[in-house]
This record gives structure tokens, sequence and C-alpha cells, in this order.
């Protein structure tokens, strides 16, 4: 009867020893994985702010080419577009015209910019050519350019850009005929080429790419 008692009491043993074995081993593991998980998701918010980063430096890029005098001529926030690369009035006294900007009777837009460039005249031209609308104008009544911030806002306002998300906005970037003429402006009427943009085309629309990537990303300033 006693040997049958301190064999029960060994096997009880031997069973309360490995059950806290496991209890310590699962614990350790428990903890690791918690561990393992706060770790990656450390790593993940690191890798979103990273890209946001990305993205607000790739609208930095984007914004050096929407303000440079191939773009930002059209985009005025007066009832005129602007010449060259000072910027000045166009000549004629040329107006904006209804909404569409595509000018007045007898000073249309289309009658003298042709839908390619006119180098033997120096006239530009493009496909329907037209100022933009002023909800996208990027220079404020003085001819100064808006800061980044406020073009942004602009561009990614689809109360205001004709309802372009993401996606289409990069589209329009490597598509638009207007778009594309940026960087095949012709020649001045003295027969010198039209400076382009800062960046190449590639370059604009992988600039783009990123900045939509990151989800549109604008400064926070003003």
């Amino acid at each position: 009867m006693l040997s049958n008692s301190r064999f029960f009491i060994r096997s009880l043993l031997i069973v309360l020893s490995f059950l806290a074995t496991w209890i310590v081993l699962t614990a350790s593991a428990a903890n690791e994985g918690r561990d393992h998980k706060k770790l990656s998701g450390d790593a993940n918010r690191g890798e979103e702010s990273a890209t946001f980063a990305e993205g607000l430096a790739a609208w930095e890029q984007v914004y050096s080419v929407l303000t440079s005098p191939r773009c930002i001529n059209c985009h005025t926030a007066t009832n005129y577009p602007q010449q060259g690369d000072d910027r000045h009035r166009h000549f004629a006294n040329v107006v904006r015209g209804g909404p569409e900007g595509q000018g007045v009777p007898a000073l249309y837009c289309v009658g003298c910019h042709q839908e390619v460039n006119a180098d033997s005249t120096g006239v530009p031209g493009g496909l329907n050519w037209h100022l933009a609308p002023l909800s996208m104008r990027w220079q404020d009544t003085n001819d100064k350019p808006l800061s980044s911030a406020a073009v942004c806002r602009a561009v990614t306002d689809r109360s205001r850009n004709e309802n372009m998300d993401g996606p289409a906005l990069l589209k329009h970037h490597e598509e638009a005929v207007l778009v594309l003429w940026a960087w095949n402006p012709g020649r001045r009427p003295d027969g010198t080429m039209r400076t382009v943009p800062p960046l190449t085309h590639a370059e604009f629309v992988n600039a783009t790419r990123t900045w939509v990537e990151a989800g549109t990303p604008c400064p926070r300033t003003r």
C-alpha cells in the first residue's frame, strides 16, 4: 500500500513538473510573439512615415515644374495669359474670355495658336490651346507663384481640378497634349529655343507617380 502511494506521488510530481515546464515555455513564446509584433508594427509605421516623406519630396519636384514659365504662364489669376521666361503680359492684350479660357471673338487662342508650333513665326501651338481655369491658378494677382501648399491643395481638390483623383492626375501629367508641350515648346520669334521645365518629362511623371502612391500628400504650411 505504501509502495503504491509512493508511486502515485512520484507520478504526480513528474506530471506537475512537465506541466510547469509547458507553462513556462508557452508564456515565453507568447512574450516573444508580442515583442515581434510590436517590432513589426514599429517598422511598418517607419515605412509609412518614409513613404509619406517621399511623397512630400516628390511633390516639391512636381511643384518646380508646375511653377516654371512653360506651365504657370497659362495658370494665371488674371484675365490674361503670360509669355516668356519673365512672364510678361501676352502680346496684343489677349484676354481670357469665357470660363473655358479660349479668348474672345477675333482674338480666340486657336486663331493664332495652331495644333503644332510654328517655328517660322515663333508662335507656339498645341491641340485646343487655352488658358487653365481660374480654379487652377498657380499665382496671385500680383503674378507671384502661390506657395507649394496652396498649389498642392488646388491640384488635389476634385471640386476644382475636373474631378481628377490621384491616378487621373498621373495620367494627365503623362498624356495631356498641353502638358507634353512644355517639353517641346518650339522657338521664340527671334529663333532661339524656349526653355523647358527643370525636370525631364520622365522625371516629372516619376515624381508624380511617387506622390500619388504616397496618397498625394500636401505640405502643411500655407
